[in-house]
């Protein structure tokens, strides 16, 4: 008989969690793929994604759900905080 072996996965140093994040942002529609690629680089995926763009309003909203490395949430923040469309980013 012969034992068949899987590879096992490497530890990760730290472990991924479910955040989500909601960005206010002004400039319409136009802005929401760079919103989403900051989100959505290093391999992250994006979940839930909502977007409120309203005629009239300044700002606009989305939120969404992302998995990230707990160490990494508050980078991810700044980053999007850096856009220039961007009003506020913030964990809810």
């Amino acid at each position: 008989m012969s034992l068949t072996t899987f590879p096992v996965p490497a530890p990760r140093s730290s472990l991924m969690v479910r955040r989500r994040i909601a960005t206010y942002f002004v400039g319409g529609v136009e802005q929401i793929p760079g919103l989403v690629d900051a989100l959505a680089r290093h391999g992250r995926l994006v979940h839930d994604l909502s977007v409120d763009v309203r005629d009239g309003v300044r700002e606009s909203t989305m939120t969404c759900a992302l998995l990230v490395e707990e160490a990494e949430v508050e980078a991810l923040l700044a980053r999007l905080r850096e856009l220039p469309a961007v009003v506020s980013s913030e964990l809810v």
